[in-house]
């Protein structure tokens, strides 16, 4: 099991900062994180670290490389729940990500549903959800398909969160050469779900880890919130049972890369530690 580094772990610095730290902290990977369409203000003037889907993908290769890093995933998390709009990311966004990631050599792009944010996606009735997302991945895993990408569904929301409706929607989707799971631990327990449960399911489709912890304090948003973007707390301090998550990965097999989405020196470095002492 490889472990690498979030490549969004300072608030306003450009992504070559946000490398350059990754590289000083000893890790050899990181993904690719924030990413969107055309171009964004802050990247022109240092104090963002997005990634423009439409820059030249090798030049971002470079970037990397630059740092001594190899680009581990792309993410690229979308909402799917909710009406498509040009100000959404999508369908459009999930198929430029394999695209870049099929010219960088890269395996595996990661996606989700996302929670819902407007009337409509949150109506949705299980059926309407599993359908809506069916339709949105269509071309993306059929371009996987035909490029070579794996593309991972992350727990991330009401689908994805949930271990039946994950096992539907992969048997909808119907893509096994083009589809995979990505597990984020924090996410799925805050979801609801059981990590070492998911493992036991899904151990076979897990081709990327998403590291996170929850401190106590979540356990009374337990299953009423999808999902967060970073941990505040080292690995195996908080309530979500990473110990046994290792276990059952090994058991299942696993040996692909990993990415640390905790924040703070400290936090990321301890984890690593417990990780590697698993």
């Amino acid at each position: 099991m490889k472990i690498g580094c979030f490549a969004l772990i300072h608030p306003f610095q450009p992504l070559d900062a946000q490398l350059a730290q990754i590289a000083a902290w000893g890790f050899d990977t990181a993904d690719v994180t924030d990413n969107c369409d055309g171009a964004l203000l802050g990247n022109e003037f240092g104090f963002a670290a997005v990634a423009s889907l439409d820059s030249n993908p090798i030049d971002l290769k470079r970037q990397f490389e630059a740092h001594g890093l190899r680009i581990s995933t792309w993410c690229a998390h979308a909402n799917l729940l909710d009406p498509c709009s040009p100000a959404r990311y999508g369908t459009a966004q999930i198929i430029k990500a394999i695209k870049s990631a099929a010219l960088l050599g890269i395996k595996h792009v990661i996606t989700t549903e996302g929670e819902p944010s407007t009337p409509f996606g949150h109506s949705l009735s299980e059926d309407e959800r599993l359908l809506l997302i069916r339709e949105k991945l269509y071309e993306p895993l059929r371009l996987a398909a035909d490029l070579g990408i794996k593309l991972l569904l992350e727990p991330h929301g009401p689908v994805s969160d949930s271990i039946p409706l994950t096992e539907r929607l992969i048997d909808a989707l119907g893509a096994p050469e083009a589809l995979g799971l990505n597990l984020d631990t924090g996410n799925l327990w805050l979801g609801g779900g059981d990590p070492v449960e998911y493992i036991r399911k899904f151990g076979s489709l897990i081709e990327h880890v998403h590291w996170k912890d929850m401190p106590a304090e979540m356990k009374a948003r337990r299953g009423l919130c999808f999902g967060c973007g970073m941990a505040t707390i080292a690995l195996g301090e908080g309530v979500v049972g990473i110990a046994d998550v290792v276990a059952a990965l090994r058991s299942a097999g696993f040996q692909g890369d990993t990415t640390l989405e905790v924040a703070g020196e400290r936090a990321v470095l301890a984890s690593r530690r417990y990780l590697q002492a698993c």
